[in-house]
């Protein structure tokens, strides 16, 4: 999760996440190529004297600085494109999770599994424990197997929510009447946290999401406790 001082991007918990780290910082190279070449353009523009008394036209530096954009955009746009199929491909899933947004909770179905669902709210501060994070921390964490194809699929009972988790790169609108879908991969055990993104009225930043992430063993016991309860 973010800290007070974490000016950058969360540490990525899934391959997704971290190839959109890399991508982030290819784009910010570029731009920062571009800032340093016009900066340095426009300094030197305001200290030189050079007057050209017999200049109409230059059709080459014109040719130059339209077609070299077009060039750097190449450069961002097939990364991107690259990404955005690579975060719809949805790969033979272990396990699919049905999240349903409420004001101001989230309901949670394991769909593969009978019987096993159920309601998370956030902890008021009063009854936070003492290693608890206010705002963040939900009753009821959702428990996934780590190293595993997940599918999620968000909907909404009410308004327009939006199901975020930064660490693993999944940002998913659940509208009402609409069942949307994307998949993520956990390569590391931990807590990973996120909130609803979406404006969807007075309380929506109140809507914390908590994965745990366990090796499969470990949510094999916990599907088989929640099964039999």
């Amino acid at each position: 999760m973010s800290t007070w001082a974490n000016l950058g991007l969360q540490d990525s918990a899934s391959p997704l996440m971290e190839q959109l780290i890399f991508f982030h910082d290819h784009a910010l190279l570029i731009l920062v190529m571009i800032t340093v070449l016009v900066g340095y353009l426009m300094f030197m523009l305001f200290f030189n004297n050079y007057i050209n008394r017999f200049l109409l036209h230059g059709q080459l530096i014109e040719m130059i600085w339209t077609i070299l954009p077009a060039i750097i955009l190449l450069f961002i746009a097939l990364p991107s494109l690259r990404l955005l199929y690579l975060l719809d491909e949805i790969n033979e899933p272990s396990v699919t999770l049905k999240s349903i947004g409420h004001q101001w909770y989230w309901s949670y179905e394991y769909s593969d599994f009978n019987n096993v669902e159920f309601d998370s709210y956030m902890v008021p501060t009063n009854e936070l424990e003492n290693d608890g994070f206010r705002l963040l921390d939900v009753d009821n964490r959702i428990v996934l197997p780590m190293n595993s194809q997940i599918r999620i699929l968000v909907t909404a009972a009410d308004v327009i929510h939006s199901w975020t988790i930064p660490a693993l790169g999944v940002k998913v609108d659940g509208t009402p009447g609409r069942l949307n879908q994307t998949n993520f991969f956990m390569n590391r055990p931990g807590l990973f946290y996120g909130q609803c993104s979406e404006i969807c009225g007075a309380n929506h930043s109140f809507m914390p999401i908590v994965i745990e992430s366990v090796p499969v063993n470990n949510f094999i016991k916990w599907i088989s406790k929640n099964m039999n309860s």
